[in-house]
């Protein structure tokens, strides 16, 4: 297991860039925009981290910047850590086998959401290229509860 990023949103890019960068000191090193989805993601990393960040990708701090105005209450704009793991399919069975609910199942292969004992949701990322659809991955809806 890697641990890739941590996620925030933020209402001013902008101003967000300003004090991350700027005053705090940290680099981008690549940026997404979404117009589909309506957002831009910066993964921003620090400057004892840059060689490992720009050729891993990790470790970074992710902005997330939704087009749409929205005012983030009570921990919302805190998204989420994130973790790279060999065997997502294992991983994930691992968890529920040991009472974890999967949230947002690994249907694709490459992707899995699961929440702390606290509530704090945890990406999970298939290292690599995606694992080819497995059930009883494949046909799981919302959650992964059988």
């Amino acid at each position: 297991m890697r641990y890739l990023h941590t996620m925030v949103r933020v209402k001013d890019l902008e101003k967000a860039l300003h004090f991350y960068c700027t005053l705090f000191g940290l680099k981008e090193i690549r940026r997404y925009e979404n117009e589909k989805g309506r957002f831009t993601l910066v993964f921003l990393a620090a400057p004892g981290d840059l060689d490992l960040a720009s050729d891993k990708s990790s470790p970074c701090l992710e902005l997330t910047y939704n087009w749409d105005t929205e005012d983030y209450t009570g921990g919302r704009n805190f998204g989420h850590l994130a973790y790279e793991v060999d065997d997502i399919y294992g991983f994930c069975k691992h968890l529920m086998d040991n009472g974890v609910t999967i949230n947002r199942p690994p249907r694709d292969g490459h992707m899995a959401f699961v929440r702390s004992p606290d509530g704090i949701s945890i990406e999970i990322l298939q290292k690599g290229e995606h694992l080819p659809a497995q059930e009883p991955w494949a046909s799981m809806g919302n959650t992964g509860s059988w």
